[in-house]
């Protein structure tokens, strides 16, 4: 299938040259507008829009990005636990058919138990993956079943549930999600679409997909791969190395994250993950850097591929040659960077993606 390319919304622009993450910060209509719309022009099929106990809400901003933007579709982070399984499966339809099927849903049961807090939520991390699961049941059910309908299970509850609108997508926009936990990984094999993961060395990837595989295979399910991974590009590879070096230099700001500013290690387990590869050595498989991720501890998508244009759309499309098919991606200076990228990046990757292709087709 045709390769998939991910960014990345902020909703203010960037206090500091070098930025980490763009998830909290105020919102500016305008920007999120230009954002978008820089996102859109550089040839991205996605764009996130995440989510934090203190961001702005991400369905009205994709909202409102959608209807100044021709094509991009928008990837929304959403934490269940908060609205009503049954209200957010009409919301989504409803996302779905007015922006013309451009919607697609990251599922997250959040980062820490503290940052749950802030949302009134004291649930433990392991119940939260069971009540995420359950939800996930009763959205699907809301979206297919043609005749009201009751559901009775360990978090919800209804009696006659109903919906008059379905989703565009069919069955339903792609659902996404994140973790390396049990409770994430039995969730995602047995309701989800595709497996969101960090760039991590090649043969650890190869290993870690075909295992999902395994276990989505046995409820009978078989899933798509998203990678996020930070390119670090110019014209020459020295060059790419002193520019992340000047990156990591400046990693002496903010985080991005008001609730984990202090955090100064991993504070979920695909962080943990990512922190042991860093711990290991700065550089895997040539140009997989873990320099910002040791850095910052891991917070988030932190490990970068460094080179030319072509050094790492060829990086990247080793990873899509095991199967992963969609790549989120995003650099250290958000709104230049997507520019860049969609000038010398892009159409590389999805060139190559083609060839790809064409060569596994004839053996």
């Amino acid at each position: 299938m045709p390769v998939r390319i991910i960014g990345m919304i902020g909703v203010s622009p960037p206090t500091g040259e070098t930025t980490l993450h763009v998830l909290e910060g105020g919102l500016s209509p305008d920007y999120v507008t230009q954002f978008a719309r820089a996102h859109d022009a550089a040839g991205f099929d996605l764009a996130l829009v995440g989510y934090t106990s203190s961001s702005a809400e991400g369905f009205l901003v994709a909202l409102h990005a959608a209807a100044r933007t021709e094509r991009l579709g928008y990837l929304i982070a959403h934490r269940p636990g908060f609205v009503a399984p049954t209200l957010m499966a009409r919301k989504i339809a409803t996302f779905d058919h007015l922006t013309g099927g451009r919607l697609a849903v990251h599922i997250i049961t959040g980062k820490t138990d503290e940052e749950q807090h802030g949302d009134g939520d004291f649930t433990p991390k392991a119940e939260r993956y069971r009540r995420a699961a359950e939800y996930l049941q009763l959205m699907k059910l809301a979206w297919s079943s043609d005749k009201p309908f009751d559901f009775a299970g360990e978090f919800y509850r209804v009696a006659g549930a109903d919906s008059d609108v379905r989703p565009l997508q069919k069955p339903h926009p792609l659902l996404f999600f994140g973790g390396a936990s049990p409770g994430a990984l039995e969730m995602g094999a047995r309701l989800c679409d595709v497996y969101a993961i960090y760039a991590e060395p090649l043969a650890t990837t190869r290993e870690r997909m075909a295992a999902f595989r395994a276990q989505a295979a046995a409820f009978g399910r078989s899933v798509g791969f998203n990678m996020s991974v930070r390119p670090i590009i110019a014209a020459r590879e020295g060059e790419a190395w002193d520019k992340a070096n000047r990156i990591l230099a400046a990693m002496t700001g903010k985080k991005g994250w008001s609730r984990q500013e202090n955090a100064a290690g991993p504070v979920d387990n695909a962080g943990k993950r990512l922190m042991g590869f860093a711990l290991e050595r700065d550089v895997h498989d040539e140009r997989l850097w873990m320099g910002v991720a040791r850095a910052t501890g891991a917070l988030g998508n932190t490990s970068c591929l460094v080179g030319t244009p072509a050094q790492v759309a060829d990086a990247m499309l080793k990873y899509y040659t095991l199967g992963v098919e969609s790549f989120l991606i995003r650099g250290f200076d958000p709104f230049n960077d997507t520019v860049e990228f969609g000038r010398e990046l892009i159409p590389r990757i999805k060139a190559g993606a083609v060839e790809v292709d064409r060569l596994q087709a004839v053996g």
